[in-house]
């Protein structure tokens, strides 16, 4: 890797840390040596970028510093093509659209010596197998309240086509191969619920607002689902222990 490569990298690292991180960790990802990173650091500082740390201790980034936007690797651009190409096959026709508009504009940005990367990736998405269902709410709109915090008021229609009249506050849109879920906590039931975004029978985007912030409900949301897949996997090693134990010896 050439050095003027190995020191972008070393700022990409530190971007994307949440965390102070060490010269160790660094010099293993860069497949380098700890004395180099050293070294590298020293040229960042001594060229005014805002690090913070030093040895033994971690680094940091501090934050507000950034690279012009579109300096990016060969692996980057690839990276993105390819996430836009998954979601302009699989994603809602707004956010299909987005992404063949982002496509575009990565080949028309990134330098000549780039653009094969855009035209003519190494990796290709695959097409999605079968359509998913037509969304019965405006997917567009939804992604709007989620980002604004506000309330969408449900009829819902569940695998037995029984309808109820839901007001959930709504923290994500999951993308699968077939279906589009809407996670939101649920006023009804008290908890979060997810919901297929084809079995929505009718939906209002209303202007109250929840009272937690976004950011802070998806936070409680992963907990929550931390927290089962600990005691599911809890449960699943508990019963594999029963079943060694009840094994008769041969």
């Amino acid at each position: 890797m050439r050095r003027a490569d190995r020191l972008f990298q070393i700022i990409q690292i530190m971007r994307r840390a949440r965390a102070p991180i060490t010269a160790d960790a660094i010099a293993e990802e860069l497949e380098t040596s700890k004395r180099t990173v050293y070294r590298d650091i020293a040229t960042l500082m001594g060229q005014r970028v805002p690090i913070r740390g030093e040895a033994g201790m971690g680094y940091v980034l501090d934050q507000g510093f950034d690279l012009p936007p579109l300096m990016l690797t060969p692996d980057e651009i690839e990276a993105a093509v390819l996430g836009a190409q998954w979601v302009a096959s699989r994603g809602d026709p707004s956010l299909a659209r987005a992404a063949q508009d982002l496509i575009a504009k990565i080949g028309a940005s990134v330098p000549e010596r780039l653009r094969p990367y855009v035209l003519e990736p190494a990796g290709r998405a695959v097409p999605a197998w079968r359509s998913a269902p037509p969304d019965q709410l405006d997917m567009a709109q939804l992604r709007a309240s989620i980002r604004a915090g506000r309330k969408v008021s449900l009829r819902y229609r569940d695998e037995q086509e029984r309808e109820t009249e839901r007001v959930i506050w709504p923290i994500t849109v999951g993308y699968h191969e077939t279906v589009r879920i809407l996670v939101g906590w649920c006023e009804l039931r008290t908890a979060f619920r997810n919901f297929r975004t084809d079995r929505v029978a009718a939906c209002e985007f209303l202007d109250d607002r929840y009272p937690e912030r976004p950011s802070i409900l998806r936070a409680r949301w992963r907990a929550e689902r931390e927290e089962e897949h600990r005691r599911h996997m809890a449960a699943r090693e508990a019963e594999l222990n029963r079943d060694v134990q009840d094994t008769p010896a041969t």
